[in-house]
């Protein structure tokens, strides 16, 4: 018998997008069961133990870290999402966890307290996003980040770029300028059904009033927004 699946989760946790658009992709049924990390709950912290989301209660068992999460669900369920060889499986794992480093950068990003570290982190995304241009190869070959096939990692960088199009509604950063190949990945996977549906229709909403609670620049700027 299947066991049952609930994906503990927070409304804006990209890591619990990333677990979310697998599950999809793997067409498997799922609970989402969101929590308040203001307000933990004791059986949250009981199956978490690190105290963050997401968690994946397999019947009554706890899986917690995404890429965990996603390792364990691509073992588990066809249709598989990693490569086949043993290398470049190790090098998009790699890249994976690129994208998790990433995630930190953006969140230096919006919680900068002024314009001139606001600037120094949108400067080291640009050149993150540089160093992705140089790996991605030829669209013609396919929409993703290993062409033809939606990935491990297309999940992993789905959520990440979906913060930008939050970020682009309140200033022209330029993050992506220079960077086409980047550009069309990042189209290819917010058109993707699993990617969408990893997040509430109100999540746009959700998240500019998050970055409006923020003491920081961006969010002074978002504010002064007619």
């Amino acid at each position: 018998m299947k066991p049952h699946l609930t994906l503990v989760s927070h409304l804006l946790c990209p890591y619990v997008q990333c677990a979310a658009i697998v599950l999809t992709e793997k067409s498997v049924p799922f609970e989402r069961r969101d929590v308040d990390l203001a307000h933990k709950p004791a059986w949250f912290l009981a199956v978490s133990p690190l105290g963050k989301t997401p968690v994946l209660l397999v019947d009554d068992t706890p899986v917690f870290e995404s890429a965990v999460i996603c390792e364990y669900l691509d073992e588990t369920i066809a249709p598989r999402l990693h490569a086949v060889d043993a290398l470049l499986r190790a090098h998009h794992r790699g890249w994976i966890e690129f994208a998790s480093t990433m995630l930190n950068t953006v969140a230096g990003f919006y919680n900068a307290a002024d314009e001139r570290m606001l600037a120094q982190k949108r400067d080291e995304l640009r050149a993150r996003f540089a160093q992705l241009e140089s790996e991605l190869g030829d669209p013609a070959a396919g929409p993703y980040f290993a062409g033809r096939d939606f990935g491990l990692v297309d999940a992993a960088f789905a959520p990440l770029f979906r913060y930008f199009d939050v970020f682009e509604q309140i200033a022209d950063f330029g993050f992506f300028s220079a960077t086409p190949k980047v550009r069309a990945w990042r189209a290819a996977l917010a058109s993707r059904a699993s990617v969408r549906n990893a997040v509430a229709p109100d999540y746009p909403q959700r998240l500019t009033e998050f970055l409006q609670r923020r003491p920081s620049a961006l969010s002074a700027r978002l504010v002064a927004l007619p």
